[in-house]
């Protein structure tokens, strides 16, 4: 039962367990099983006839040495994959921070859809991320360009070393958090080709002054005019876009208000200034997901096309 994604859990007088359950290679379905973690049985069939007109690819655990402890990370390859040929690679990067990639299906960064794309898909557990422990997830609060940074850079070290890959040929793309590893990663390394970031956190002061939540800035940078925050202001990206070369897509939705436009359009301002190849996706009319079905298309479809011209030439 653990081995997939597991939620919208109910218990039956008899003490069955009813749950939806979904994996990287499958969407959501229903199960059942006794309280004593037997009789496990799937209830609903609802996408088995489409996903058998797909080929996905079964995805793999890898674990690489982090900054502090060992880390893992979720690995698709492409469909039709031949290990006799090199492939570009994206690292995919997850929010919160305290999230976690795990073995289930969405909608959104779905890792498959960008594996069929041609990549080899990397989704790293960096620091801060859930199901390792609470001292793990501790470890990113006050240190988010710190241990997660090292430990994403070590996979990536992890990554390149494949006899498949191409490592001149990767990519690091994220939202939210995610969006605000790829911010710092743009300004602390020129090792990926290009980089896409949605929604990403990009001066800490503005960030602040304008979330609606801002206990959570508080809990994790303090406030800007305190020591804490002072200290950890060495972190903003802000502070070093001047280092920033590669190309970068900033994607930022009207409606965020969990990370305002501002931080989208202070990054996308600062790379045309310097000449950095850029482009601003802007979303009028999404918050800090994109939801809907015809704005997730134009999404898909504009950083697709973004990373086939870095990544497939």
């Amino acid at each position: 039962v653990a081995e997939g994604g597991n939620h919208s859990i109910s218990l039956a007088k008899d003490g069955t367990i009813c749950f939806a359950q979904s994996l990287l290679t499958r969407p959501a379905e229903v199960f059942t099983v006794k309280s004593d973690g037997k009789a496990l049985t799937q209830i609903t069939k609802t996408n088995d006839a489409f996903m058998t007109s797909l080929e996905l690819a079964k995805p793999e655990k890898i674990y690489f040495q982090g900054a502090n402890v060992k880390n893992q990370a979720w690995l698709v390859r492409p469909p039709k994959f031949d290990a006799a040929k090199k492939y570009p690679v994206v690292f995919l990067i997850h929010g919160g921070p305290q999230g976690a990639w795990g073995n289930a299906w969405s909608n959104r960064w779905n890792p498959q859809i960008w594996a069929a794309q041609g990549y080899v898909v990397v989704s790293p557990n960096p620091t801060g991320s859930t199901g390792f422990g609470q001292e793990f997830v501790n470890g990113v609060s006050n240190d988010w360009g710190g241990k997660p940074y090292v430990d994403i850079l070590k996979c990536v070290d992890v990554v390149a070393a494949m006899p498949f890959v191409d490592a001149s040929r990767m990519a690091a793309a994220g939202a939210s958090y995610g969006g605000y590893m790829v911010n710092w990663i743009a300004t602390q390394t020129q090792r990926f080709k290009t980089l896409v970031t949605h929604c990403g956190v990009y001066n800490f002061a503005s960030m602040y002054g304008t979330t609606d939540e801002l206990w959570f800035e508080e809990w994790e940078h303090g406030q800007p005019w305190s020591q804490h925050g002072a200290e950890n202001e060495k972190h903003s990206p802000h502070r070093f876009v001047q280092n920033i070369k590669t190309p970068m897509l900033v994607i930022h939705d009207g409606n965020d208000f969990r990370v305002p436009l501002q931080e989208g359009m202070q990054l996308f301002t600062a790379l045309q200034r310097q000449g950095v190849p850029s482009k601003l996706l802007y979303i009028p009319n999404e918050g800090h997901w994109v939801l809907k079905p015809q704005n997730s298309e134009f999404w898909h479809t504009t950083v697709f096309n973004w990373l086939g011209e870095y990544l497939k030439k």
